[in-house]
This record gives structure tokens, sequence and C-alpha cells, in this order.
């Protein structure tokens, strides 16, 4: 049940809180480079040091082990200096790791370059929405926080581009080392922005909050936001992370991380990570024209999620995580039926990019942005940082597994078991949604954690 909020009844700055989003939105495009840029590097990365699988799947999957490391500590770190200060150390690592990786003589440089990259990825996609979240009026939260999606998928469009135009050069340094000037931009960019006022009132640093406010609002709406704010953070902001598990909390935490974890079984980082080696198998033998099948997946999700930022807060976000779950899983049952017949010959690699474009489709709409609007709606203040930081190390130590284990599993069982097991998880999701995801639309932050005997209504 929807409450009615003190932003929708004032003059709100638009072009300020797009501003803010776009932004905070470069980490997600710097999230999505360096996640997907592997996909075409690697191919080349492979043969420069002669990786085995075993270490292909290492080079691949570090990132999200930094990123686990980067969640914890992004989370205390955000909840201690502030979510701009975080998010700019998170930058500063986003240009180091794509430097050292740059220049890197071996694989393990490489390997540690990846990591800091991870650690980056860590400190911005805990600590980015919950910036936006809490600048955000209700009416649009949802859009403006899915910006921060719509960054990552155009993020990982312009690695596979970039892959696709460095591949004849084999220059997977030059991949690698573009990552640090969107980093430098962010960094840049971070300094005209403001704290977050909600982060301020709960560090008693109230006349800056008031100052913030008004930066974006009238002088009534601030006032009304000021009092709203003040009955969240009586208490003060927890530092524990035992507080996670706290009865007023526990449910939340369900819903994050239960739901983040969920995400990578689905198969879309595998998807992003190895789809060149996965179009390779499918048929398509030119390494170029692999890595730009790649790039129509990605294009695909990028121009995917406009459609979640102009519906998710005008159909809510449970409508379209119920089409987009679906069609991605049968988008996979065709896929992995394809691949077990074998029968199509030739047509095989038409199919599988038929079948992964739509894939992506249905999951940018949906699962892809959504994931993270709940993440950074459903905590309350005193423990927000620490909550999206546990999610976030939920979705890494799940996409962890799937990507360490991919190319082994591929070998061992086949594309189509592959397939049929990441289709078995979006019907999993879907009756996750169902019975504990709750609907956010249109309601007060405030709200949403305040009576969480409402949460799923």
């Amino acid at each position: 049940m929807s409450e009615p909020t003190v932003v929708a009844q004032t003059q709100v700055k638009r072009g300020f809180l797009w501003r803010v989003s776009f932004i905070a939105g470069l980490g997600g495009v710097l999230y999505g480079y360096d996640i997907a840029i592997i996909a075409a590097a690697l191919i080349f990365v492979r043969e420069s040091f002669q990786l085995s699988t075993r270490m292909q799947e290492w080079v691949v999957s570090i990132v999200s082990i930094g990123s686990m490391l980067g969640a914890v500590a992004g989370g205390s770190i955000a909840d201690r200096i502030g979510r701009r200060a975080t998010l700019l150390w998170g930058s500063a690592l986003f240009i180091l790791g794509s430097v050292i990786a740059l220049l890197a003589p071996d694989v393990y440089t490489l390997l540690v370059a990846r990591a800091l990259l991870g650690l980056a990825i860590g400190f911005t996609s805990v600590t980015a929405p919950v910036f936006v979240s809490e600048l955000s009026p209700p009416q649009s939260r949802g859009r403006l926080i899915g910006l921060y999606q719509f960054a990552l998928t155009a993020g990982i469009a312009l690695a596979d581009i970039s892959g696709y135009w460095l591949a004849g050069h084999h220059a997977w340094r030059t991949m690698f080392g573009l990552g640090a000037l969107p980093a430098a931009l962010f960094f840049l960019l971070l300094l005209t922005l403001p704290e977050s006022p909600r982060w301020l009132y709960g560090q008693n640093r109230i006349a800056e909050a008031e100052k913030v406010l008004r930066s974006y609002t009238d002088e009534a709406g601030a006032a009304l936001l000021l009092e709203d704010i003040n009955n969240a953070v009586r208490t003060k902001t927890e530092r524990r992370w035992s507080a996670l598990w706290s009865p007023s909390v526990r449910k939340f935490l369900l819903i994050a991380v239960g739901f983040t974890v969920l995400q990578p079984l689905t198969g879309i980082n595998a998807i992003l990570s190895y789809g060149p080696q996965i179009f390779a198998l499918a048929g398509i033998s030119s390494d170029k024209s692999a890595i730009f099948a790649t790039f129509l997946v990605a294009a695909t999700n990028m121009l995917a999620t406009t459609i979640a930022l102009v519906l998710v807060d005008r159909l809510g976000r449970k409508p379209l995580l119920y089409c987009g779950i679906g069609g991605m899983a049968l988008s996979l049952g065709v896929l992995s039926y394809a691949f077990h017949t074998q029968a199509m010959g030739p047509s095989l690699g038409k199919i599988a990019t038929v079948c992964l474009v739509a894939y992506i489709a249905f999951y940018a709409f949906s699962m892809g942005p959504i994931a993270w609007i709940l993440v950074s709606e459903v905590f309350p203040l005193q423990v927000r940082g620490r909550g999206v930081a546990a999610a976030t190390l939920g979705f890494g130590a799940s996409n962890s597994v799937v990507l360490f284990t991919f190319l082994r599993l591929s070998q061992a069982a086949g594309n189509s078991v592959i397939f049929a097991i990441y289709g078995a998880s979006c019907i999993a999701v879907l009756l996750f949604v169902r019975f504990v995801v709750p609907e956010t639309k249109g309601r007060e932050l405030e709200s949403i954690s305040a009576k969480p005997e409402t949460i799923t209504s």
C-alpha cells in the first residue's frame, strides 16, 4: 500500500537531480566497462600469456572477488566518511587498476590490476545507488536509480565496441587502459557534487543537510524533508554488521541479499563475460565476428534498459520483473534446446544470437535495474550502507562461483546443460519475486523501512 509522500508536494529542481544521477552513473559506466572488456581481451590475453582454462577463469572472476572485498569496505566507509567521499576513493582505484592493467608484464600483475578494479566496483556499486536514492523524490526514484544500471549497460556496450575496434590489432592492453579516461572524468565531476543530506543529518551536520536540501527544493519542502529525516535518524547510524540480523532489519536483508544472490545464477554475467566463447561454440569461428555478436547483445542491453527507466515508476517494480524474468526463462529454454539438438548446423549461430539478444532484452528492462533499485530502497537509513554492502557481497560471491566454473562446466557438460540450469534459476527467481520481493513504487524511503508489516503489499 502506497503512502502519501512529502516530496511530491514540493518543488524539486529536476536538473540538479539528473546531474547527480548522471555523475553517479559514471560509476556504472566504469563497472560495466571493466566487467565486459575481458570478453574481448581474454582471447588475446590467453594467447599472450599462454593461459590454461583455470587461469582464464581466474582472470575473469578475480574482479568479482575484488568487488566482494570492496563491498565490505565500501559499506563501512560510506557510513563513516560519506557517500561522496567513498565514490572519490572508488574512482581513484578505477584509474590505478586501469593503468596497471595497461602496463602488466605478466598475468599475475594483470590479476592484481583486475582485483583493484573489483575493489573499485565494490566501492561504487555499494555507494552510487544509495547516494542517488537519498537525494531522489519517491515518484521518480526508481527512474533516477535506474540510470545507474543504464550507465552500466552503456559501459558494457562501450567495452564491446572498443574490443571490436581493437581486435584486429590484438591490442588487449589498450582495451584495459582506456578505462582510465572515464575514471578520471568521474573523479573530477564528483568534486562538484554535495554530500547526501540524509547522511549529513545522521552525522548531526544539520546546517549542511539543510543547505543541500535547499539546493534542489523550496524552503517548505526542505523543512518537511528535515522533519521526515529526523524521524528516521533518532537513533545513531549503526556501526555493527550484526545489526543487519536484528529483527527490525532481517526481512530487508533477506529481500536484498536473496535477490542479488539469485541474479548471477540466471547466467547474466557469464554470458556478458564469455560471450565470444559462447558464440564460437555456436559456430561463429571468427574472433572479430564473435566479439561483434557480443556487442549486439550489449547494445540490446543498453537500449532495453530505457524501457525500465520509463516504466518502473509508472507500472511498478513487480510487473516488470514478472514479464522480464519469464522472458529470460523462455529464451534460455530455447537456447538450451538448440544446443542440445545440434540439428541446425550453420543456423545455430544465428539462433544463439537471437536467443541471447532476447534474453538480454528481457533482463535489461526488469531484473538488471530493479535489483539495485530495491537494494537501495529497502534498508533503514541507520544500516543502509552496510545493507547495500551485504547485498553486493552476496552478488559478488554468487557471481564468482558462476564465472569461475563456466568454462569447465561447459567443457564437461555442454552449453545445453548450462543454459538449462540458468533457465531453472529464472523460475526460482520468479517464485522469490512473487512471495518475498516488495512493491516500493511511490513510497518514501523512510516509510518503506518504518512499516515492515506492509512491505509486501
